[in-house]
């Protein structure tokens, strides 16, 4: 799989843990870690 690091990622909306929605958009111009993980109790 080739690195995604360094490149555009589309807008996109999450519901979070504090009952806000948070849009990607939202941080233009900040430093943004995103880190997705397998769902729990799976295997991976």
């Amino acid at each position: 799989m080739a690195s995604l690091e360094g490149k555009m990622a589309a807008d996109f909306n999450l519901d979070g843990s504090d009952g806000k929605k948070h849009s990607l958009s939202d941080y233009q111009g900040k430093t943004v870690v995103l880190f997705f993980y397998p769902k729990d109790s799976t295997p991976g």
